[in-house]
């Protein structure tokens, strides 16, 4: 199987979508984790190249399976209970004014990270300050440092720090019970 080449990076309005499917697909499956990993080692990172570094395809792809998607439901409806996520993002804003949806994104923002900091140790991959200048050498992880700009020739690599990107040190989500149905992220309400 091969993987298309893409020409140029998608933009960050792209990126989010992407991200946040990566990330619940690799709470929830450990062999997803596993090939993202095998992606960033299969990389070439020291081999001279005239062109941006993409991606080695791998010789023989692990089989796919179905991932059971009940983490990413589990932290969806999390984000829901404590931030009301899924109810601004499928709100309409276009009625709202700047001020109203400011003051809401404040109330999504603090219940965001009120569950971050609850279930999950996040701690930055690297220490030094974003804009510092920093030397990468043979070897570096690539699966927790990606390069970016003109790519051309081998480490050591010599560059500016523009994020110091991010680790879950640790995952701490509550155990569900045999019989909930994670796909309900928040049950209807009906007052009486």
């Amino acid at each position: 199987m091969s993987h298309p080449t893409i020409s140029t990076p998608p933009s960050f309005w792209r990126r989010i979508p992407l991200a946040f499917g990566a990330f619940f697909s690799t709470l929830s499956d450990g062999d997803y984790a596993a090939r993202i990993m095998g992606i960033d080692d299969a990389a070439p990172v020291a081999a001279p190249v005239a062109a941006p570094i993409a991606p080695a395809a791998a010789a023989a792809p692990a089989p796919l399976r179905i991932a059971t998607p009940d983490a990413a439901l589990q932290l969806l409806s999390l984000f829901q209970r404590e931030a009301r996520l899924i109810d601004f993002t499928q709100e309409n804003l276009a009625a709202y004014s700047d001020a109203d949806i400011g003051a809401a994104a404040r109330v999504v923002h603090e219940g965001c990270s009120k569950v971050l900091r609850e279930h999950f140790s996040i701690e930055a991959v690297r220490s030094e300050a974003e804009g510092s200048r920093v030397v990468l050498d043979a070897g570096f992880d690539a699966a927790a440092v990606r390069l970016t700009g003109n790519v051309v020739g081998s480490a050591p690599f010599r560059g500016t720090l523009s994020h110091r990107g991010w680790r879950a040190a640790s995952v701490r989500l509550p155990k569900l019970a045999d019989a909930h149905d994670a796909t309900i992220l928040a049950p209807a309400e009906v007052e009486l």
